[in-house]
């Protein structure tokens, strides 16, 4: 059953002590074009503890898209304030954010985004590198978590091959190795099963849950499929710009062992 977000919490009672990683209050985007202005979010508001999974969902033009970019300090709201880990990223200067994104923030894309010329390990690589920029102490790539997460993504034999190499589900599993590579505290995911059957669908979705349960990464993926949606702690309905509900998912994909 969803239930009304203006009457619910959006942070789960049992977690409600338990300081939030993600604190969004009152966000709002208006776009403008000339004299016309367009709003895509309002006065959006909502919580999220490490460790959690949220799942947003909603139709084309709900603002779903839009509150990704803010969440991850690509684009600024108009309005309100965003708290990550933290940090006021509204209070940022652009380098600022740039280098909390870097060391708090993976991305996962719909389009895979991997670089046609480097292989899956240069592509996972660079992430890494890209990464460590202005770090006052660089740190090593972690061979022990790459061969982890090559296992539990069934790439292990395909690393030494490129991109036009590799299957749709091999490339989105790679560019989900290229994400959580630099141990991020925080995984966007923009629909990652879009492009994809539903036996890559389930390995891809049972890798973001093993991020959010094993390795206390906090998962926001945004999807239009609602039974993709049901696998996360919490499922955030959007529409017209505005959350208007809140639903318990059912953790349900993840297989012991």
């Amino acid at each position: 059953m969803t239930i009304n977000a203006s009457s619910s919490p959006t942070i789960p009672a049992a977690s409600a002590a338990v300081q939030p990683i993600i604190v969004a209050q009152a966000l709002g985007k208006t776009y403008r074009s000339g004299k016309l202005e367009v709003p895509a979010l309002r006065s959006v508001s909502f919580s999220v503890v490490p460790g959690e999974f949220v799942s947003i969902v909603g139709p084309s033009g709900s603002g779903k898209s839009t509150l990704f970019y803010i969440l991850g300090g690509l684009t600024s709201p108009t309005s309100g304030s965003l708290i990550i880990d933290g940090a006021d990223f509204s209070k940022l200067s652009d380098i600022e954010r740039t280098r909390l994104r870097r060391a708090k923030i993976g991305f996962i894309f719909q389009k895979f985004n991997l670089l046609p010329t480097l292989t899956a390990m240069g592509n996972i690589e660079i992430a890494h590198d890209i990464a460590n920029l202005g770090a006052e102490k660089k740190k090593p790539l972690d061979r022990e978590l790459l061969n982890h997460l090559a296992h539990l993504l069934g790439i292990e034999g395909r690393l030494d091959h490129r991109p036009n190499e590799l299957s749709g589900g091999e490339q989105q599993r790679v560019a989900i190795a290229r994400a959580l590579i630099s141990r991020p505290s925080i995984v966007l995911a923009d629909e990652p099963t879009g492009n994809l059957d539903t036996k890559n669908s389930d390995a891809v979705l049972e890798m973001l849950q093993r991020s959010s349960r094993d390795l206390n990464q906090t998962v926001l993926m945004i999807t239009h499929n609602p039974e993709a949606a049901q696998i996360a702690d919490r499922i955030l309905h959007m529409r017209d710009g505005e959350i208007t509900g809140v639903e318990q998912g059912t953790r349900r994909i993840v297989h012991e062992g």
